[in-house]
């Protein structure tokens, strides 16, 4: 039997000893036992946000008024900078949904999220946001919009509520079964694995989403271990480097790792 308090514990005394701004979240899918360290604390998401995109997409896409063989042309006044591939490409480039939602989550690609959001409507994204029942977590800006983080708005979110977004996916209890499959096989193919993974075999299948900004890192995932499944998010602010940041959700995830996915 798992000592889970003697678990937060340990992982309290990280959280404790660091500098940083903490927050984290963690289910054990088997035994439906968990702990939050700070997990109802609103922080600013990152690219964390993006997984409730990828729910609204998907519920949209179950209630059949959009497809997933849809395509949208690609425009330059559309690229915008930071993550992903598509502001390398030449315009005209026609891609569908689906690739859109793939390259969002799987190389965080800001310009096909910002396509999405102008499909799907940033009040209509929040909106499912709220019948979910998520308090922290809104979207209030595209993608790199630096106008609009000027005048003070910004995406925001909670370990707590990541945890609860990565659940119902994994527990098919939002979207149909095969849209929640496809969102956990979108998820599964996440290229950036320095944090939650960094100190983990190369091998092992997480499903995850990260997210950073400067002196942040965000990092959310479902784990699939030989011992068990569970879900650990891991949300750092205010760090004095990136780097630290990384390696502190990489800390913590190694310790939950020994503890019971080994």
């Amino acid at each position: 039997m798992i000592n889970y308090r003697g678990l937060e514990n340990k992982i309290e005394n990280i959280v404790e000893e660091s500098s940083a701004n903490i927050s984290v979240s963690f289910y054990d899918l088997d035994q439906g036992e968990g702990f939050s360290i700070n997990g109802d604390e609103r922080v600013p998401s990152a690219s964390m946000i993006k997984l409730l995109i990828l729910l609204k997409a998907l519920d949209e896409c179950d209630k059949g008024k959009i497809n997933l063989k849809d395509s949208i042309k690609l425009d330059d006044y559309e690229k915008v900078d930071g993550s992903g591939i598509l502001k390398e490409l030449n315009c005209n480039h026609k891609f569908s949904i689906r690739e859109l939602l793939t390259l969002m989550i799987i190389v965080s690609d800001n310009t096909a999220t910002n396509i999405l959001i102008d499909l799907l409507g940033m009040e209509e994204i929040n909106k499912i946001g709220h019948d979910l029942g998520l308090e922290k977590t809104t979207l209030e800006r595209k993608m790199m919009d630096s106008n609009a983080r000027e005048k003070g708005l910004d995406n925001f979110t909670s370990s707590n509520e990541i945890l609860k977004l990565l659940k119902m996916i994994y527990e098919k209890e939002f979207v149909s079964e095969d849209y929640s499959k496809l969102a956990l096989d979108i998820l599964l193919r996440q290229q950036e694995r320095q944090r939650l993974q960094r100190y983990l075999p190369e091998d092992l299948k997480i499903a995850s989403k990260s997210g950073d900004l400067d002196n942040l890192e965000n990092d959310g995932g479902i784990f699939f271990t030989e011992n068990k499944n569970y879900i650990l998010v891991v949300l750092v602010n205010r760090a004095e480097s990136n780097v630290l940041a990384k390696e502190i959700i990489g800390e913590i995830s190694l310790k939950i790792y020994k503890e019971i996915g080994e």
